[in-house]
Parts: structure tokens; sequence; C-alpha cells
């Protein structure tokens, strides 16, 4: 369910892709029966739907709490080690998922997990270049998203969970309107709103139908910012450290949109 049904998303295409038979299935429609390798995944290890779709099955349980109901009765534990999120949002336990379901895909596809490795330590990189770099960008990036209607989150179909997990960042934290969308999907249940509202998108460009919504938000003046690419137009762009490894990008880029709604929360507590 939510972020960590995200993540899954992008890793049973990638499966397929090697030819793997993989599906990424809503834990509240429990799946049918199968002669394979059921993995569950729930950072807290409690979700309700997750727990009933598991029950009495066999699974695999990835989880950031080896002590939880879904860890106790999994077959194995893969234990995501992503600390305490004291403020109830999953946003390391989300990245740790993407590396660990990383290291699955290659596992399954026989292939070296050392490009795993180089990717925990890029990502890690990258991770820290945003994190000390913040205050030469989040605010400008803020600012600029604040100024709308709501916030919508854009990226390519192999990395669709940037979108949904940003624009579920902005709706569990400060509480605002916030909706992802695939790229080229765009044109067709996205660009409507563009007509009407004080549009702001957060793009992560990357899809060869990036010039076909940007093309829409241009004409209708709409406002956008890029991340980990430069892109005409754009009200403000983000870069990061191997922001040219789509790999580094997929576990990192939703960082930003992590900062910016932890900022607008916190302002919002503090200005009561």
């Amino acid at each position: 369910m939510g972020s960590s049904r995200y993540a899954a998303l992008v890793a049973a295409r990638r499966l397929r892709f090697h030819g793997i038979d993989a599906v990424a299935e809503y834990a509240s429609d429990a799946p049918p029966p199968v002669d394979g390798l059921l993995v569950a995944i729930s950072a807290s290890g409690t979700s309700v739907e997750t727990l009933d779709a598991m029950a009495g099955r066999s699974y695999v349980a990835v989880t950031n709490n080896p002590d939880s109901p879904l860890a106790r009765s999994a077959t194995a534990v893969v234990e995501m080690h992503a600390g305490a999120e004291s403020g109830g949002v999953a946003c390391r336990s989300f990245q740790h998922t993407q590396l660990l379901l990383d290291a699955l895909i290659r596992r399954l596809s026989d292939q070296d997990l050392l490009p795993t490795v180089r990717l925990i330590e890029r990502t890690a990189a990258a991770t820290e270049d945003l994190l000390e770099r913040r205050d030469t960008w989040l605010p400008r990036v803020s600012d600029v998203l604040a100024d709308g209607d709501g916030v919508w989150p854009i990226a390519p179909v192999d990395r669709i969970s940037s979108a949904l997990q940003s624009a579920l960042m902005f709706r569990e934290g400060p509480r605002q309107a916030a909706d992802g969308c695939e790229t080229g999907d765009w044109a067709h249940v996205d660009v409507y709103l563009t007509k009407t509202l004080r549009y702001r998108a957060l793009l992560f460009p990357g899809s060869r139908y990036d010039e076909q919504a940007l093309d829409w938000m241009r004409e209708r003046k709409s406002t956008y910012v890029s991340v980990g690419d430069d892109v005409a137009g754009a009200a403000e762009t983000v870069r990061f450290r191997h922001d040219d490894d789509a790999g580094v990008r997929l576990t990192t880029e939703t960082l930003i949109a992590e900062l910016v709604a932890a900022k607008w929360w916190s302002e919002i507590h503090r200005n009561g």
C-alpha cells in the first residue's frame, strides 16, 4: 500500500523486462494463490491490508520493523535498516525499499550485485549533496511551488514512483493538493488542469514525451520546476551529484518533495 506499492510498481516492471513474470498488487486486493515468490512490503509491518493479504501464506517480508506482526509471520525477513521516522512519513524507508528491490531484481535475473552496492554509495552521496546544499535551493523551490493551486509531480514510466511518492509527501505532511502523473499519460489526464488552475509542476525529466508536456505548459504559461536536468523555461532547477545516473535519480529525486513538504509542514505548525 502507499509508498511500498509505488516502489513495487517500478521493480515489477524491471523484472518483466528481464523475462520474469512479476506484478505489483494492492494488498487490499489480495493476490490469488501463486507458485512463486511472494514479497510483502510494509515499512511499519502493521498495515492491516498487508497483514490480511498475507494471512495463511508463505512470504518474504520487507519491513523496517523486524518485530512487527508482518515479520513474525513471514518465512523470511529483509530489514530496511532505515532507522526511526518519527514524523510517521515514509522517506528513508521508501529509499531503502528501492535499493533492496534493486538487489532483488539483480539476484532474480542472475546479475552481479556489485552495481547495487555502487548505487547505494552514489545514492548516499547524492542525498548528502542535496541536504548540505538545501539552503541554496530549498527556499526558492518552496516559494515557486507554494504560489499555486497545488503541486503536480510528473515522471517517466520507469520512475513513476517519483511522481507518486512526491505527491504523497505534499498530501501527507502539509496537507496540500497534489497528484502524480506519468509523463506520456499527462497529455491525456492532467493537461486540462493547466487551463483553469495556477498550475505548478515538479518535473522529473527523462521521458521521450517531456517536450509534449512542456509545449502545453509553456503555451499556457504554467510554472514548472525541473529536477535532475536542465529544462528550458523552468522556474527553478535542482541538480544533484550523480544525477546523470537514472538509478540515482530514482532513489534520490523524491528528497526534493520531501524537504519542501517538510518545510511547509513546519511553517504550518510554527504559525499555529
